[in-house]
């Protein structure tokens, strides 16, 4: 009625960014009305029309005690934020992930609209939190309900939890998997293996790699903190390693974040072994650089699933504070901590977590990986279990979207269920 939808978006780390970057454009894509965004993201936001209250990075804190030197910072941004969305007077408010912000910013604007006795917007987060992994996770979602009012989830067994515990939810697929849509398109590649094959040999030609060279891919994290903490593991791995390989070679993948790619700028003066680095934002490039590289070592995240789509056999790591580590001990149900291990329930990929997770100990499984054709060839099998797992659920689709499916199948891609989900609350 008023002409145009207005959707405040927040994301507070680089892949929400991604993930929110593609719900925009989807939204945009078939909203029957012009739309107008606001919030806090990165630039994968702002090349879809976002002009971010403050740089994404300022509430990119990961952990319990980690929060506490930045806690301070944290309340006056969350301050601000709910300010922003309360005068811009949206009608859809979408979240992706950052739980700890996210949920505080949903719960205080839910408040504010109450005390104005005022109807306010629609609430939505985007991937919904890892309940499953911790000792009472379910019942939180109970509590959840009272200010998000539909979670988009990102694996399959979440959608029926929620709706159990009273909250709205769609599973619309995991978000990596439009990577696949997004690189193969025009390519023959057959889409219901979602895999990714990057140009290795283009890779190496670029960068002068000789061909009997040794490549190993590292991800170190999309965080300051996190990358600050595993860098010199990383670092002091690879010297471990550079007398076992031939003219051993790092391709270090940079996070599109500036305080990141400052500080492995500089770190790599000092590294013991020549090193490429690929900004994490082009996604060609990083998929060649994975198509040249043996093997990975990456910090859990999302980065592990960017390698099952690549089917490149790596090594998953992890370090947090020493207390935060205490935490998740106590907490945690289950025994990994990537997702493929997660969903499949074995230990597929292998895992150097928290005090185990030592130069030493690191640079040994890494050998043995790399030696070892059939623990690679395991992973190999078992990333295409997990693509089909995370693959998005078949929808019916409206007459205005039809046009749009055909130029990328396989047909629903999640940011465009996502969307289609949002557009639907408002045409009620």
């Amino acid at each position: 009625m008023e002409g145009e939808l207005r959707v405040f978006i927040v994301a507070g780390e680089v892949s929400g960014d991604t993930i929110g970057s593609r719900l925009m454009a989807s939204l945009k894509n078939i909203s029957p009305v012009p739309i107008r965004f606001s919030g806090v993201g990165g630039s994968m936001m702002s090349n879809q029309g976002l002009k971010s209250l403050f740089p994404m990075e300022n509430i990119a804190v990961m952990g319990i005690w980690e929060l506490l030197p930045h806690l301070y910072n944290f309340r006056v941004k969350l301050k601000e934020t709910v300010e922003a969305a309360f005068l811009f007077q949206p009608h859809v408010v979408v979240t992706v992930d950052s739980k700890g912000f996210s949920f505080r910013l949903l719960e205080q604007l839910r408040a504010r609209y109450d005390e104005q006795r005022a109807d306010g917007p629609v609430h939505f987060h985007y991937v919904a939190p890892s309940f499953w992994a911790w000792k009472g996770g379910e019942a939180r979602l109970r509590f959840l309900s009272k200010f998000v009012d539909h979670v988009f989830c990102i694996l399959p067994n979440e959608e029926a939890v929620c709706q159990s515990n009273g909250l709205a939810a769609t599973f619309v697929g995991h978000p990596i998997l439009e990577d696949v849509l997004e690189l193969n398109t025009g390519k023959e590649t057959a889409l219901h293996e979602w895999k990714i094959t990057g140009n290795g040999e283009d890779f190496r030609e670029k960068y002068s790699i000789p061909s009997g060279a040794t490549v190993i891919s590292l991800l170190p994290g999309s965080r300051l903190q996190e990358v600050t903490r595993m860098l010199p593991i990383f670092s002091n791995t690879v010297k471990l390693l550079k007398d076992s390989f031939h003219e051993l070679i790092t391709v270090i993948t940079v996070a599109p974040n500036q305080l990141v790619d400052n500080y492995i700028a500089r770190a790599v003066h000092k590294w013991p072994v020549p090193a490429i680095l690929v900004p994490g934002g082009n996604q060609h490039l990083k998929y060649d650089a994975f198509n040249a590289s043996r093997v990975a070592l990456c910090t859990s995240g999302t980065v592990a699933m960017e390698l099952q789509l690549a089917r490149l056999p790596c090594l998953v790591t992890y370090r947090a504070h020493f207390l935060t580590e205490w935490f998740i001990r106590f907490k945690a149900k289950i025994p990994y901590i990537s997702l493929p291990n997660i969903l499949l329930d074995s230990p597929v990929i292998p895992e150097a977590l928290f005090q185990a997770c030592t130069p030493a100990k690191v640079a040994s499984l890494l050998k043995e990986l790399m030696n070892n054709a059939v623990l690679q060839q395991q992973q190999i099998v078992a990333a295409e279990k997990v693509m089909e797992l995370l693959r998005p659920p078949n929808r019916t689709v409206n007459n205005s979207e039809q046009q749009d499916m055909k130029r990328t199948p396989p047909g629903y891609s999640p940011s465009m269920i996502a969307a289609s989900t949002i557009l639907s609350y408002k045409q009620r």
